[in-house]
């Protein structure tokens, strides 16, 4: 889409869209380090994406990344609302019901990344945040 607004209005991607590439990079540089390995990257299901879909051991782990300022008044793990979780839990169940074979156990994490000026300052992982029901790993 970026590449659409290059070409119509002579103009790169917004420096938002740009910082939250790097975000997501780091987060998929931190998840490497911890043994996780990629499955997908920036997954779309109708309007909704996930940042990261990922595989460690067994277990099948979505993971949104939320990049925000330095001493931003709302922490990313935070940021993440009513309207996002639904968003979020509609696009894991359309990868979910693509995949073959079908994994046992899924996760929902969080990284969060923290930017001054667009240099990214830290990176944080919560694993195992909840967004599914108990129900969900038992094919309710």
């Amino acid at each position: 889409m970026f590449s659409f607004l290059k070409r119509m209005f002579g103009r790169d991607e917004p420096e938002s869209a740009a910082i939250g590439r790097r975000g997501e990079r780091e987060a998929e540089k931190l998840l490497k380090k911890k043994g996780y390995q990629v499955l997908a990257r920036n997954f779309r299901s109708g309007r909704d994406e996930i940042d990261l879909i990922c595989l460690q051991g067994k277990t099948v782990i979505f993971v949104e990344v939320r990049t925000r300022a330095a001493g931003a008044l709302v922490s990313g793990y935070d940021s993440i609302n009513r309207r996002k979780r639904e968003a979020l839990k509609r696009v894991c169940r359309s990868y979910f019901s693509i995949m073959k074979p079908k994994p046992l156990t899924l996760r929902f994490d969080v990284v969060e990344v923290e930017h001054e000026e667009g240099t990214v300052t830290q990176a944080r992982h919560f694993a195992d945040v909840p967004l599914f029901s108990k129900a969900a790993n038992r094919g309710r």
